[in-house]
């Protein structure tokens, strides 16, 4: 009993939703819409003038004429992104363009229908889906004095009815005593369509498009976004849940948050992507068991014995390619090859920009090294060979002869080569041209460090210093 008692109020919902469909789309005495005259395209009245086309201004699009629909709302044409309508006669398509839509009236099927408490409306008798073109909003296209003079006359007869449109400052549409069945579209606060202007041929037209899916027999409506003129407002009659009570009134966003607090909102979680560190120490560049960096973009890794440490860092521990070697401040600039940084104040002549290799450091400058090795190879081919029964001894830079006068072979950039002449105990001093270039550190050395003693040989007076532990130098000269 019961399955057939629902099975008959489902049959009696479906006739009476057939009967009003009928009785709604029936066309009886009294119910037909006002007269107009009816336009396929834009009058221009008075002063106005249609914008004359021009082919040489108009750009082509790059579409494919081959594809099955070239220019089409799926496809990437340029003219319709910048909602211009392609010309047939630019178009690579041709006739074959989709995106000619207002010239050949390319309309769905629209009636004209009264609504319950509304007047009159109009309606679609297909399924549109969101942004299909639905008509062209067609009228005379007047100038502003013009309308004037056209809303005063209104007043004065007591219409309430307004058919204008604005398309620019200097022009508007008047659908009222001409036009076509768009004139018919009421508003609403919770429109399912929406106004575009689109260039056709030069000038400007104005096109109602689907804000969403709208299935058959739905009432198409848009937002008026009417100005009011003077303190009367026209009360809206729209019924969705945020209407603002008067057309030209912005809608109330109330009601959509309340809407919106029943339906639960996922928040996206945003992925975070790992970083990659190496495989590799740093240091020695072998593998093993390595101590990580916990830079938020650092990916070195390190063997504790390569940092002087027997147990990891408890916490959050950055490696040294991010302090300052002398001052351990941050903000460095970090040589590419190693783990030498060095903070502004500290880069001056222990870091510099190569431009091949980057940030270099001095352990790291090829130029240097270069020079350096060059410089050593050098002093290390005049050294004389010594004697197994003699210990070698150095004699720095100052020897003063019978005058008193100092001589300078230092700053003459020259090394001398004392040896013995067995037959006459005189001491012969050779001169031998070396590089000018000086290392930074020998001489810092040669500057600081005094002699220990001096030591007269055969009437020379020099000063004498055991050679122990000293780098070897440019600076240096060699007694045997």
């Amino acid at each position: 009993m019961f399955e057939k008692a629902v099975k008959e109020a489902s049959e009696a919902q479906q006739k009476y939703a057939e009967e009003k469909t009928t009785r709604e789309a029936g066309t009886r005495p009294g119910m037909k819409p006002p007269n107009y005259v009816k336009l396929k395209t834009n009058k221009p009245v008075g002063n106005v003038r249609m914008l004359e086309m021009n082919i040489s201004s108009l750009t082509p699009c790059e579409c494919d004429p081959n594809s099955k629909a070239p220019c089409a709302p799926e496809s990437d044409c340029l003219n319709r992104i910048l909602m211009v309508e392609c010309n047939p006669q630019v178009c690579p398509a041709g006739e074959k363009c989709c995106n000619q839509l207002f010239e050949k009236r390319q309309y769905p099927p629209l009636q004209p229908y009264q609504t319950q408490s509304r007047g009159w409306g109009l309606r679609t008798l297909v399924d549109l889906k969101k942004g299909d073109f639905v008509i062209e909003y067609v009228g005379e296209m007047i100038d502003e004095e013009e309308y004037k003079k056209r809303l005063s006359h209104m007043h004065e007869n007591n219409e309430e009815n307004f058919y204008f449109l604005t398309i620019d400052k200097d022009r508007m549409l008047d659908a009222g005593p001409k036009g076509n069945v768009a004139r018919f579209m009421n508003h609403s606060c919770q429109p399912n369509c929406e106004t575009q202007k689109w260039t056709v041929n030069g000038d400007t037209r104005v096109g109602l498009f689907a804000l969403c899916d709208i299935p058959a027999n739905s009432e198409l409506v848009f937002n008026y976004n009417l100005e009011s003129i003077g303190s009367d407002k026209k009360p809206c009659m729209c019924g969705a849940p945020n209407c603002s009570g008067f057309i030209g009134v912005k809608a109330n966003k109330n009601a959509d948050k309340e809407d919106n607090k029943e339906k639960k909102t996922t928040k996206k979680k945003k992925v975070v992507v790992s970083k990659t560190h190496e495989e590799e120490c740093f240091v020695c560049g072998e593998e093993g068991e390595l101590l990580l960096c916990d830079g938020k973009h650092c990916t070195k890794g390190y063997h504790l014995s390569c940092l002087g440490k027997k147990q990891h860092p408890q916490g959050y521990w950055l490696c040294p390619w991010h302090q300052c070697n002398i001052c351990n401040k941050g903000r460095v600039r970090r040589c590419t090859f190693c783990v030498n940084s060095f903070c502004q104040e500290h880069s001056e002549g222990n870091i510099r920009l190569d431009p091949v290799k980057g940030l270099v450091c001095l352990k790291h400058d090829e130029e240097k090294t270069v020079e350096n090795n060059e410089s050593e190879t050098g002093v290390d081919s005049l050294k004389p060979k010594p004697d197994s029964t003699t210990e070698p001894t150095t004699v720095e830079t100052n020897i003063i002869d019978s005058s008193d006068n100092l001589t300078t072979s230092s700053q003459n950039h020259t090394e001398s080569s004392v040896k013995e002449d067995p037959t006459n105990n005189n001491i012969v001093i050779k001169s031998i041209d070396v590089p000018k270039r000086r290392s930074r550190r020998a001489r810092s050395y040669a500057e600081n460090n005094k002699p220990n003693s001096d030591k007269v040989v055969n009437g020379l007076v020099g000063k004498v210093s055991k050679r122990k532990d000293r780098p070897s130098s440019v600076d240096d000269k060699l007694i045997v």
